[in-house]
């Protein structure tokens, strides 16, 4: 199973590893780290041709400029293991973005991620899972509180990430209005 990501820009991606970080020292959450990379999921799938992947994003990406999105406030996704995470809000163009790679993704796919259907999707950036617990929810929320989440950032680009031992790691990154592929 492969993730299309988008990649934070710099700034955002050190501000989530500094938090991150704060949270594994003051609460011992590691769990997000296991995906080093600050990002935004687009959807998950089973690709069985990962190269006809690769050339559909390069040319999804030449056709599509940069944009901004807004977070704004913490959410969590409930359970035994909840997630806490920063809400990325839903626009016109993200839909749009999100809608075509999951429809034409899914015809190229075996399986797709339930949760990224665009009738559920939640985009967001996570801040601590895998290790969270009920017990640590409330203090990690309450410490959390402190910091401001209002943020606007720049999209511009695509990336697929996959599990590589414990990690998920970048394979490919796909620029928006850009020829060259960056590895």
């Amino acid at each position: 199973m492969i993730a299309i990501t988008s990649i934070l820009d710099s700034k955002h991606s050190q501000y989530v590893n500094d938090l991150t970080a704060l949270l594994e020292q003051n609460f011992g959450l590691k769990g997000v780290m296991l995906t080093p990379y600050p990002h935004l999921t687009l959807l998950t799938a089973e690709v069985p041709d990962i190269d006809e992947l690769k050339e559909y994003l390069e040319t999804v990406c030449l056709e599509t400029p940069s944009f901004s999105v807004r977070t704004t406030g913490l959410g969590i996704f409930p359970g035994e293991s909840p997630v806490v995470y920063v809400p990325v809000l839903r626009t016109n163009v993200l839909n749009q973005l999100h809608t075509k790679l999951h429809r034409d993704v899914s015809e190229m796919s075996s399986e797709m991620g339930v949760y990224y259907n665009p009738n559920m999707w939640l985009p967001h950036i996570s801040l601590a899972l895998g290790d969270m617990t009920q017990e640590l929810l409330g203090p990690v929320l309450t410490f959390l509180s402190q910091y401001q989440f209002t943020w606007e950032m720049v999209l511009d680009n695509l990336t697929i990430m996959r599990k590589s031992g414990d990690y998920f790691l970048k394979e490919e990154e796909f620029w928006f209005r850009k020829r060259e592929l960056i590895s």
